[in-house]
């Protein structure tokens, strides 16, 4: 398999920028192994970039920069995911995001009329290739925002496992339902996901993008 396409730097992927890759090695810099080293990434991507919703807004293309969402320190699921890929690319593993829709149950009724639909479309997780394979990852509810939602159990990475939400929640009551592939994807398919957005979510693309991150209970999941 050739694999170059997935360690380049690119618009999205923007490892490129010094401050990304810095900070990429910065967060791996006591470590030997490329395991140790992408459980970290993880775990750093997950917790310190803060999960918000209303910042997915696919009419600024800098919302799905990796260098944007890292200096803002907050995201929704694809720059998140972005952001991992981008700093697994910097140390030289492998990576893409792969996007999917997805149904989440514990989400209120206002969000639901908000979006006008319960589906997520073009949610995205992580791809690192790692020990011979494609793992999935997704870094996104970091834990301030699952505790205060009850999007638990918190997603965990041992360095050798998907890592993606779980089915059910830890009442063993539904909580995500992947109910559609999109595929994998080198870089953001920022177009298809625009043309998606403007038919699925049109009360939602007349929202104004927030100047600052919302609250997590401005958010309304509960």
């Amino acid at each position: 398999m050739n694999q170059n396409e997935y360690l380049q730097s690119n618009e999205f992927f923007d490892f490129n920028k010094k401050r990304v890759k810095q900070k990429a090695f910065e967060i791996v810099k006591d470590l030997s192994s490329k395991k140790e080293m992408l459980i970290a990434l993880f775990y750093w991507v997950r917790d310190n970039i803060k999960y918000n919703m209303m910042s997915y807004v696919p009419e600024i293309k800098a919302n799905f920069k990796a260098s944007v969402t890292l200096r803002r320190k907050y995201g929704f699921c694809l720059s998140k995911s972005v952001l991992l890929s981008t700093f697994a690319r910097a140390i030289g593993l492998p990576a893409r995001i792969h996007a999917v829709d997805i149904i989440n149950h514990k989400i209120s009724p206002k969000v639901i009329d908000l979006m006008e639909t319960n589906v997520f479309h073009y949610h995205a997780y992580s791809e690192v290739y790692i020990g011979g394979k494609w793992i999935k990852l997704a870094p996104v509810f970091d834990k301030n925002t699952a505790v205060k939602g009850g999007f638990l159990p918190l997603v965990e990475f041992d360095g050798e496992n998907d890592a993606l939400f779980s089915s059910t929640d830890l009442e063993g009551k539904p909580f995500v339902e992947y109910v559609k592939d999109r595929g994998t994807h080198e870089t953001v398919p920022i177009e298809d996901i625009r043309r998606l957005f403007s038919k699925k979510y049109k009360k939602l693309s007349d929202i104004p993008f927030p100047p600052r991150p919302m609250r997590n209970d401005a958010m309304s999941y509960k």
